[in-house]
């Protein structure tokens, strides 16, 4: 994957008070025409509409709703789906025409196929993230919320080139249960040449394929009216989430390469592939559109990526796994890759620190075997359970989503959409999180009282369980008082039954992050219970006025670390 650039990408302006990733800044590049704020930033609709192109000459959309889809805030919040594939199919249509004006083979092969692979997309559950993350950090004007929608298709592009290049240099044939795009580009010239040629051909133009894909996310970001003040730092955040979506991918490919089996580099990988691209970016674009606070920035980020990481935990464990029917991939694809992910990292060490050289030999011997049978995908998935690989990483992955969602839990947010992000964090994440039974899933925009929208008085900080004096004695989910915070694994003396699967039996690591309420000073997602962020007297942090310090942010290695860690989280 190539990344390329905006032509707006990074423009000249205030530096924003939310940094996430020191990365190393481009030329300074304006487009002409248009009126625009001090950061790039599109004041209004009108704006938009005034600036010259490409397109001058022609009928614009209506940046403010219809012709370009866009029905209104209420209507984008019953089905953010349908609204962004709205929003995508207009954008691809105007595509296109342009494509075809270009060249008619190039439109009918390359680019018709770019546009149908995006329009079939998957859940589009990165848009919907950014979205919800706009609507719960306070954003709900027509400016913000049609910005919203189509840097959400932005980010359904970018997925489309990712997915498609990587399924070129994973040599995987199918994708969704239809044949990967260079697969099937490659099958349309097979019958005019030999196989190997067809072959390459169609890997080739996969790749041209993804750059595409890539130019039109990019043309799409450059083209959005943004709200005021907001430019500079929308910019650079989607700079940095193509860099990391770029970076982990080639771990990925280096690990196999160089054949290394580190943990650390396979949470490294995890977190810039899943934890920061797939989650942790979009909340952060959402609350960027919003105008949300650092305090707010912070925590969001903060819960998104444990939940980020949870997926991609679950993500290795569903690879290895799960059959061919249920994902719309053949079972085992990272062992046949010689991926080293965290579920086959844990088990190695574990296997070299017991001395298992059977464990060690089968591994070995599987990973990186293109022709890997049923049989030898069995032996490896035995060895994950037998070394309790499998039952430690199932276990982080539940510990990593409850530490998310007490840090989002922790957060005033906007009602409307507070509730349909949380659902929508743990639907992310795969499931209910370790240690939540008996607590809702998610919670409908209408929240009940006792969620984060309520006063400290009537509740520890963060939890939407039962006040203390409802709750047992002894439970994890006890006031600081009563437990060491942020441990979800109390002693089994302690734990209620439906607990057992927090801390199992083969050496799970204990929960790394303490609790928000007794989080270390200068943490901005580590507000105390009555903390200023929590008050009601303040409002939702979205409209504090006083400077928020820049987010510390977790290290993958501290959110994999082991109990003696816990006092340094």
């Amino acid at each position: 994957m190539r990344p390329t650039q905006a032509t707006d990408h990074h423009e000249a302006g205030a530096p924003p008070a939310f940094r996430l990733v020191a990365l190393a800044r481009s030329p300074v590049r304006v487009r002409s025409g248009g009126p625009r704020g001090s950061d790039g930033s599109h004041g209004s609709c009108e704006s938009d509409a005034a600036r010259s192109g490409p397109s001058a000459g022609r009928p614009e959309p209506d940046r403010c709703g219809g012709p370009d889809g866009f029905a209104g805030v209420r209507a984008a919040d019953r089905d953010v789906r349908a609204a962004v594939s709205r929003v995508l199919d207009q954008e691809l249509a105007e595509r296109l025409e342009r494509s075809r004006a270009v060249d008619p083979v190039f439109a009918d092969d390359l680019a018709l196929r770019v546009a149908h692979f995006t329009q079939r997309g998957g859940k589009r559950v990165r848009s919907q993230l950014l979205w919800w993350a706009m609507r719960a950090c306070g954003g709900g004007d027509d400016t913000s919320a049609l910005a919203a929608l189509r840097l959400g298709a932005a980010v359904e592009l970018l997925q489309t080139c990712a997915l498609v290049q990587d399924d070129v240099m994973d040599r995987s044939p199918r994708r969704r249960g239809r044949p990967a795009l260079h697969a099937d580009i490659g099958a349309q010239y097979g019958a005019t040449v030999a196989p190997d040629r067809a072959g390459r051909f169609g890997e080739a133009a996969a790749v041209l394929a993804g750059d595409l894909a890539l130019a039109w996310a990019d043309d799409l970001v450059a083209g959005t009216a943004l709200p005021a003040g907001t430019g500079h730092l929308v910019r650079r955040l989607w700079g940095d989430l193509r860099t990391e979506m770029v970076a982990g991918q080639y771990l990925d490919l280096q690990g196999q390469i160089t054949g290394s089996r580190s943990l650390p580099r396979a949470l490294r990988s995890a977190c810039l592939k899943s934890a920061l691209y797939s989650v942790e970016r979009p909340l952060a674009l959402g609350a960027a559109l919003a105008g949300a606070d650092g305090t707010t920035t912070g925590a969001l980020c903060s819960a998104g990526r444990r939940i980020g990481m949870a997926f991609q935990l679950r993500d290795d464990v569903g690879d290895v796994f799960s059959d061919d029917e249920g994902t719309g991939r053949p079972a085992g694809g990272d062992i046949r890759e010689g991926k080293s992910t965290c579920l086959t990292a844990l088990a190695r060490a574990r296997a070299e620190a017991a001395g298992d050289r059977l464990a060690l030999t089968v591994l070995d011997r599987a990973l990186g075997k293109h022709d890997l049978s049923p049989a030898d995908l069995e032996e490896v998935r035995d060895i994950l359970r037998r070394t309790g690989a499998l039952a430690t990483v199932e276990a982080k992955a539940g510990r990593l989503v409850a530490q998310g969602l007490r840090r989002f839990d922790a957060v005033p947010l906007d009602p409307a959409g507070a509730g349909p992000l949380r659902d929508l964090l743990v639907a992310a994440a795969g499931g209910t999180p370790a240690g939540s039974a008996g607590r809702p899933e998610g919670v409908s925009a209408n929240r009940p009282a006792g969620r984060p929208e309520a006063t400290p008085a009537n509740r520890p900080a963060g939890r939407p369980e039962a006040t203390p004096a409802t709750r047992p004695a002894g439970r994890p989910e006890a006031t600081p008082a009563t437990r060491p915070a942020g441990r979800p694994e109390a002693t089994p003396a302690t734990r209620p039954a439906a607990r057992a699967q927090g801390s199992p039996a083969n050496g799970a690591t204990a929960d790394p992050h303490p609790s928000t309420g007794n989080a270390p000073a200068g943490r901005p997602h580590a507000s105390p219970p009555g903390g200023p962020t929590a008050s009601p007297a303040t409002g939702p942090a979205t409209r504090v006025t006083a400077p928020a310090p820049a987010p510390q942010h977790d290290t993958p290695l501290s959110l994999f670390a082991s109990h003696s860690e816990d006092s340094r989280a």
